[in-house]
């Protein structure tokens, strides 16, 4: 841990290594970026996660008809995922595989705590299992499909399996949960996911298969040839893996862990609120903090699959529209944690409307004038008037807002207030008029430039979590330093006399002429 610095664990869920990443992967990971990066920015000491899922039946299969081994399989698709966190500029400070020798440790001394503790044991699972979701699911749960073939809620087909099994004692673990979900209502987010879960455990938990013995790419049980452990306790493990699990006494788990921010798909949120923390309590481990489940996307009104051939690129998405402009849109356009449509012409509106139009436009204007204005130096300003201190002071208030914001996972709410401030400085600009200043007043003028120069800022400072590489050319047309662009700094100023690089626009528009000329890839 950076001494005095207080500490800030977030983390994605591992990907399935059985595909090529997808809208999906990014969203998560954007989200979990932007906290990491707004953490930092604001003096903490972050531990940012992501990785692979590489073991499992799913993986195996894969593998086969690739006519691939499955270690050789996971080394090339697990490289895709490497890849995207470039893409995105996401600032992932470690990326964990379930193939490396430290998780193959900490997954086998997870084992033995529950062992330990009396919470597993051998029997016969028979069931319907779903190797597309490495799930189990119970009868109610299933419908008939083409063939007499039972259908899972996902989607995916089940079989009926039956072999031995060691199980997890989850059934002794639901009035547990529950005392915990009562002391901790934050520790499910949105509200109206919580909800579900509560209402999943109340129903009743049964004990569960936690090992398989007719497939053998996995890791091994502990002193019992022939199993390996399901997928999902596995999976789950690397969270604590990352900061040094099994050794809770070394310095990144004592500093880390419980972390701060599960991020999740809905889809997986039982594994995550229900399954992970039991298996943590019952290890003697503390549950992580918070377990958030955020929405789907769906592409122009459709729901997207493969058989539709609408699924979302990100490296297309990149190429058409723009980074930023990506990862902007992915955050504003929903409140997180909804699901979310992507189409083409919200795409372009939030380019030309929020980013050229309102954020772009108003420092190229401010910028332009000084450069004409002011020999391209930061003007010398004069008394301030009401109108500029509260312009000034709306942008430094947004900081505590955004805290409030950012710490409920609310990206969408963030951003909102952020432009409600980059509204009021166009407002301000309109009403000041520093064009017809310039004859009349020009100390004024002065004043009026330097204020919306300040107020530029500030508001760029607090937007680099979700547009970093925008961000860092606005400052860098104001000049600013960039050592001095964490949030600290929005105590400082711009300094009068500061000679400023000619000015360049920033988020140029888009029409969707050129959209479709390009092809979205959406």
């Amino acid at each position: 841990m950076t001494a005095g610095k207080p500490a800030y664990y977030v983390t994605t869920p591992i990907y399935y290594v059985n595909d090529a990443p997808h809208i999906g992967h990014a969203y998560t990971t954007l989200a979990c970026d932007v906290l990491a990066r707004f953490k930092r920015l604001d003096g903490y000491d972050v531990r940012f996660l992501t990785g692979t899922d590489e073991h499992g039946q799913k993986v195996e299969q894969s593998a086969e008809k690739a006519g691939v081994d499955p270690q050789s399989f996971t080394d090339k698709v697990s490289q895709n995922f490497r890849e995207l966190s470039k893409l995105l500029n996401f600032t992932n400070d470690d990326f964990i595989r379930t193939t490396e020798p430290r998780h193959r440790a900490s997954c086998q001394a997870l084992w033995k705590k529950l062992v330990e503790a009396g919470d597993i044991y051998l029997g016969t699972y028979a069931g319907w299992y779903a190797v597309r979701d490495e799930a189990f699911y119970a009868e109610s749960e299933l419908e008939d499909g083409p063939d007499g073939k039972k259908i899972a809620p996902s989607g995916a087909e089940c079989d009926w399996v039956e072999e031995e099994s060691y199980f997890f004692r989850l059934s002794a673990w639901g009035e547990r949960l529950l005392k915990f979900y009562d002391e901790n209502p934050d520790f499910i987010l949105p509200p109206s996911r919580r909800n579900e879960v509560v209402s999943f455990v109340k129903g009743g938990l049964k004990d569960l298969s936690i090992s398989r013995t007719t497939f053998s790419w996995g890791i091994p049980v502990p002193d019992a040839p022939g199993h390996i452990m399901y997928v999902w306790l596995d999976a789950l493990t690397n969270y604590i893996t990352a900061v040094g699990f099994p050794d809770q006494e070394a310095e990144d788990f004592k500093t880390f862990w419980p972390a701060d921010v599960h991020m999740v798909g809905k889809d997986i949120l039982r594994f995550h609120a229900v399954y992970w923390p039991a298996f943590l309590m019952a290890a003697g481990v503390a549950p992580p903090k918070r377990v958030y489940a955020h929405g789907w996307w769906t592409n122009e009104g459709q729901k997207i699959s493969k058989s539709l051939g609408n699924v979302i690129v990100p490296s297309e998405l990149v190429a058409t529209y723009g980074l930023d402009q990506v990862r902007y849109f992915l955050l504003r356009e929903v409140p997180f944690g909804n699901d979310g449509d992507f189409s083409r012409k919200a795409m372009i509106g939030r380019m030309n409307y929020d980013l050229a139009n309102q954020f772009g436009n108003l420092a190229q204007r401010v910028l332009s004038m000084i450069a004409k204005n002011c020999e391209g130096r930061v003007p010398q300003p004069g008394t301030l008037q009401p109108e500029d201190q509260a312009l000034l002071d709306a942008a430094s208030a947004l900081l505590p807002e955004l805290r409030t914001e950012m710490d409920g996972q609310q990206f969408h709410s963030a951003l909102i207030k952020v432009w409600e401030v980059v509204g009021a400085a166009n407002r301000y600009i309109d009403h000041a008029a520093p064009w017809t200043l310039k004859k009349s007043d020009p100390a004024r003028m002065a004043t009026v430039l330097y204020v919306l120069a300040e107020a530029i800022r500030r508001l760029a400072l607090l937007s680099q979590p979700v547009m970093p590489d925008a961000m860092a050319r606005m400052l860098d047309q104001l000049a600013v330093d960039p050592n001095a662009r964490g949030f600290e700094a929005l105590e400082a100023a711009l300094e009068a006399g500061t000679v400023l690089p000619q000015p360049q626009p920033i988020f140029p528009r888009f029409v969707e002429e050129e959209a479709a000329a390009q092809g979205s890839g959406a």
